[in-house]
């Protein structure tokens, strides 16, 4: 009972600090955008504009609650809770320290990539349950792209296994206490890291949601609450993907002088601050040349990575 209370306890307090971490990534990356455009940000909202994201809670909150006709309520309601749950439902076994973590299982990494795949049937049964054109393409483009990359983000995940010979994230992050994976798979790494950015949908890689094309994509419809689950959901997503990076390629916790979770905090920012840096350098590529870089390029080259790392395993045993 004790240890189901001091896990409930873990989990209530890691939520909050995922969620207020979402909020405010938010404003970072506002701030961030501005700076890069040459212009000012949101900065009237309490100090500094800090108080901001706060604002933008309230008002989604609070913002009329509508559903378009004839739409299927419940998978209408469904989509975006299912993208927030499983965005967050990772994080019961990512490791933040040497003891920081809910959960040290054996197949820790297998269940990331499983629940990243469940994530987007909450797109497709967005897009298909708002009956709206619009939506139903976007929904089409996101499930496509995620599949996709989501192979090629799979074969970087398998070298890093091979590498460390393990499932487990804390006994990854362990095997890498001597030489960190991105020295060792650098190849690897940049597919991870481009497959990331695809699996988040986020620029240059944000075809499910072009503006210019599909007006929000499969977020069309949605608006109030249901769309802030959604946004949470894209979030936490982007955090996520900077956790799994830092934990399969940069160390984890690993690092001199400081704290283990000091450690791990400064390089998920600075994988975040690469989030929004290529969204405000890079343009959107089109869909037929996403599609064929993920199939063309990022699923051969992972293929023969792991192929390469398992010979050079089998021979160093």
């Amino acid at each position: 009972m004790n240890a189901l209370a001091a896990a409930a306890v873990k989990s209530g307090v890691l939520l909050f600090l995922l969620l207020t971490a979402c909020a405010y990534m938010t404003l970072l990356e506002r701030r961030l955008l501005a700076k890069f455009q040459i212009r000012y940000g949101p900065n009237r909202v309490g100090p500094f504009g800090l108080l901001q994201p706060l604002a933008d809670g309230i008002k989604l909150i609070f913002k009329e609650d509508f559903a378009p006709a004839r739409v299927d309520l419940v998978v209408y309601w469904l989509a975006p809770a299912i993208s927030m749950v499983t965005a967050l439902f990772v994080y019961a076994v990512i490791p933040f320290g040497p003891q920081l973590y809910l959960a040290n299982v054996d197949v820790g990494i297998l269940i990331v990539l499983a629940a990243s795949s469940v994530g987007v049937y909450g797109v497709i049964l967005g897009g298909w349950s708002s009956n709206n054109k619009y939506s139903l393409l976007g929904s089409l483009r996101s499930s496509a792209q995620l599949i996709s990359y989501e192979l090629a983000l799979s074969f970087a995940v398998i070298s890093v296994v091979l590498t460390a010979g393990s499932l487990s994230l804390v006994e990854i992050v362990n095997a890498q206490a001597r030489v960190w994976f991105v020295v060792l798979q650098p190849v690897a790494f940049v597919s991870f890291l481009i497959a990331a950015v695809a699996e988040t949908n986020r620029a240059p890689f944000d075809l499910p949601e072009a503006e210019q094309e599909l007006i929000a994509g499969y977020q069309t419809e949605y608006g109030g609450f249901k769309f802030a689950m959604f946004y949470i959901g894209e979030y936490v997503a982007i955090v996520t993907m900077s956790a799994l990076v830092t934990t399969l390629f940069w160390g984890g916790w690993h690092g001199p002088f400081l704290p283990g979770v000091v450690w791990f905090a400064l390089k998920m920012f600075a994988f975040i601050f690469f989030f929004v840096w290529i969204r405000a350098t890079l343009p959107r590529v089109r869909h037929d040349q996403l599609m064929a870089f993920g199939w063309k390029v990022l699923v051969p080259l992972g293929l023969l990575n792991v192929v390469i790392t398992a010979i050079i395993v089998v021979l160093l045993q």
